[in-house]
């Protein structure tokens, strides 16, 4: 079974959210900043945060000149903030090499800080309107329910080709038909509850087989308790810091487990994003000179 195109691309003309960085005058670099902010994260917390990084940050350079303590403050609680020290190499790289210009090209995105296959079709798809698979959790989610009648697997090397399969053959029809794909997963054909009474797609596969249950049972990522909120807590303090702190300030920013603040602290130091000055105290990347 394939996709009904036109029945698609055409509920995605009546229905599409209004999203800032489908906006014509989104530049590739407003779209690529946009892309690695959606990564596990809303897009009712990336957009408020998105628009103050355009109106700071609106080309590269712009962020290449601010510093890495800068970016992670600007970055809030997004979350994986390691994609924010990411974004802000990948700034470095393109003022200096690429004349502050985003390339188009998907190889060329690849070899950028931080861009990996999804976000360099995605960037080559939604700035470009270039004719590549893009392929995230919701597409996936669509073309293993809609074609192959089930709950999607594991991540494959298959899905790109699978994807790329279903495109139009125009060009500016398969960026549409990409974008489409997208916001069916996203709003009808969720993981949890879908729509199915209000999919645009007169045909579905894993419908017609009775909607079977997904092979393995999907685990729900925990985040009280965990590692990844320690490590919440810790930058916090030194965000919200003018300078570096003495460990202290740390220990009491999470007392619940000492092993598991000095695991989560240490995390945070190979990252990358924080660093300890050379009197013991402790800044974000990039500050830890202030302390003398």
């Amino acid at each position: 079974m394939s996709i009904d195109a036109e029945a698609l691309m055409d509920w995605f003309a009546d229905t599409a959210r209004d999203l800032p960085w489908r906006k014509p005058e989104a530049t590739a670099w407003h779209i690529l900043m946009s892309e690695i902010m959606l990564q596990q994260t809303p897009v009712v917390r990336v957009e408020p945060i998105w628009r103050e990084w355009v109106a700071r940050w609106p080309v590269p350079s712009a962020m290449a000149a601010s510093s890495q303590a800068e970016v992670l403050r600007a970055w809030g609680k997004l979350g994986y903030p390691r994609r924010a020290l990411r974004l802000h190499e990948c700034a470095r790289v393109l003022a200096a090499e690429h004349g502050d210009v985003v390339p188009a090209d998907v190889d060329v995105l690849l070899s950028l800080p931080g861009i990996g296959a999804y976000t360099a079709r995605a960037v080559a798809c939604f700035a470009y309107g270039q004719r590549v698979p893009v392929v995230d959790t919701n597409v996936r989610r669509v073309v293993a329910r809609a074609v192959h009648g089930r709950e999607p697997g594991n991540p494959s090397s298959r899905d790109l080709a699978e994807t790329e399969a279903l495109l139009p053959v125009p060009v500016p029809r398969a960026a549409k038909f990409s974008a489409a794909l997208m916001e069916l997963g996203a709003l009808v054909c969720t993981a949890r509850n879908p729509d199915c009474a209000h999919c645009p797609l007169p045909a579905c596969a894993w419908v017609e087989a009775g909607k079977p249950a997904a092979e393995v049972a999907r685990k729900v990522q925990k985040y009280e308790g965990t590692d990844r909120q320690a490590r919440g807590r810790l930058l916090d303090v030194l965000r919200d810091a003018s300078g570096p702190v003495e460990q202290v300030r740390l220990d009491l920013a999470w007392t619940r487990d000492p092993g598991q603040r000095a695991r989560a602290l240490d995390s945070l130091l190979v990252d990358g994003l924080i660093e300890q000055t050379e009197d013991g105290l402790f800044a974000l990347a990039g500050e830890g000179g202030a302390a003398g």
